[in-house]
């Protein structure tokens, strides 16, 4: 007599088949998006606006520590920093691909505002 054929043992269904891979297939659930372009927007806008305000910070510190007697490099540091923050917040709506004249700018000069009345007071 020759015995049954052995049925092959069946993997339990939290462990991968490597004979038969399967794909989960994500499905939409409700009316957000699930693409991941809108988060990686954000956080390259954040990551850029705030590498570049933190260059502006720096620029207000070193306009702190100069000479007293040097109040044209504390102003023209001050200016520069002011400038790296416009730039922070144009970086910040090129990503998100918006207009970059707008009010918005205004933003850039707190570096120049802070700064001003961190160095003279």
């Amino acid at each position: 007599m020759t015995e049954p054929a052995a049925k092959p043992k069946k993997r339990p269904r939290h462990l991968m088949d490597p004979d038969n891979p399967r794909r989960e297939v994500v499905r939409n659930t409700g009316p957000g998006t699930l693409s991941l372009e809108p988060v990686q927007k954000w956080v390259l806008s954040v990551l850029a606006a705030t590498t570049i305000a933190h260059l502006a910070g720096g620029l207000v510190i070193a306009a702190m520590y100069v000479d007293d007697d040097r109040v044209d490099a504390r102003i023209g540091l001050n200016v520069v920093a002011a400038a790296f923050g416009v730039l922070a917040v144009m970086a910040f709506r090129a990503i998100h691909q918006k207009k970059l004249l707008s009010p918005w700018l205004l933003l850039g000069l707190i570096p120049l505002v802070g700064g001003l009345w961190l160095t003279f007071r």
